[in-house]
């Protein structure tokens, strides 16, 4: 009989026979492993009747015994080596972790480190490639992939406007609302004018349309790279000689730099448009007094600035986009991961990067 069995002799040791294989073991496994914790590892085993032997029905039994071997034990050389070989492998054998102290805390921080240098070198690698790549092109006008820059200012572009509009024009309203209330307090309506349009047209407008299309065209690169990888597009177009960076990477990166400050443009007027009809409903200001004041309160220089700031936005989400998809390995788990660093690492550095720019030219457009 191949079913697996655990019995009595009457001499007080314990007989296994059958199949012990995990096909034989699964409708048994329940009732076979309440048996074996309930004999002591100090009786007689007897394992010469058991038939057939896999890793599962041998690891049963290891675990069986507490992971040690019973003293008193009948065993043919082949099913001792079949559970020699599983004992061996199984975590029990394996030496016990050291405890966490200093020195864990130092390979950590060192593994980050070395990670961290690691992918900036990368990235200033793929910079310094985009710069050769662009240095060439200017000597060679015919060969400038302009319908592959067509094609990328089109999805990261004109696909953006109509998400871009109503996130302004939400920003626009809510912004104009919450500040209304405020103002009215004081008597200071007027004052609404400056707010919306330092806010809007210095601040607001790139760094929230730099985030939403981190998240929407960013992911979207570093995702396509990553298929192209996963079924080897990748490698088909190195074997023909084609260069990856000018025809995949470059036209990325300058449609998404030239994209930006358009689409920072567009989502600013309608973020101001929301907040003047915002105004219009809450306070009664009239649409041609706030055309009238925006020019007045809102130097042109700060106009100029949002823009800056949306073109270094724009270079610099395409540039992780296109660093990270470059990492991707050929499985679906390395898509995911890396897909996910390039927004996260894109948002972060967007935020950074305006920070910075907000110190450095803190005292440029702003009216005495």
């Amino acid at each position: 009989m191949k079913t697996p069995r655990l019995q009595f002799d009457p001499d007080g040791g314990l007989i296994l026979a059958g199949a012990w294989t995990l096909r034989e073991l699964t409708p048994h496994l329940g009732q076979i492993r309440r048996q074996l914790a309930t004999v002591p590892i100090r009786s007689f085993w007897r394992l010469t009747k058991i038939e057939r032997l896999d890793s599962f029905g041998a690891m049963l039994l290891w675990r069986g015994w507490r992971c040690n071997w019973p003293q008193n034990l009948e065993i043919s050389e082949e099913l001792r080596a079949i559970i020699t070989a599983v004992a061996e492998k199984s975590g029990a054998l394996l030496p016990r972790p050291v405890a966490f102290g200093l020195q864990g805390i130092l390979i950590i921080l060192g593994v980050i480190l070395l990670s961290f240098f690691r992918q900036l070198v990368d990235f200033v690698t793929l910079f310094g490639r985009l710069w050769l790549d662009l240095f060439f092109l200017l000597s060679r006008p015919r060969q400038w992939p302009l319908k592959e820059i067509s094609a990328n200012f089109y999805k990261v572009g004109v696909q953006a406007m109509p998400v871009a509009a109503l996130v302004g024009f939400l920003v626009g309203v809510v912004l104009s609302y919450l500040s209304a209330m405020q103002l009215r307090i004081f008597g200071a309506e007027a004052l609404l004018v400056d707010i919306l349009g330092l806010g809007i047209i210095r601040e607001l407008g790139p760094v929230l349309l730099a985030l939403l299309v981190a998240g929407r065209s960013g992911s979207a690169m570093t995702a396509q790279l990553g298929v192209m990888r996963v079924t080897e597009e990748l490698d088909a177009l190195a074997a023909m000689g084609i260069s990856l960076s000018l025809r995949l990477l470059l036209p990325k990166v300058l449609a998404l730099t030239l994209a930006m400050p358009l689409l920072v443009l567009w989502t600013s007027a309608v973020a101001l448009l929301g907040g003047m009809v915002s105004a219009k409903i809450q306070l009664g200001m009239s649409y041609a007094f706030f055309f009238e004041s925006l020019p007045q309160v809102v130097p042109v220089a700060n106009l100029y600035i949002g823009l800056g700031k949306g073109a270094i936005f724009g270079l610099l989400i395409a540039l992780v986009a296109c660093h990270f998809g470059l990492r991707i390995r050929p499985n679906t788990e390395s898509l995911a991961a890396n897909t996910t660093a390039s927004v996260v690492t894109a948002i972060t550095l967007v935020i950074l990067v305006n920070a910075v720019i907000a110190v450095a030219i803190r005292n440029i457009g702003m009216p005495l």
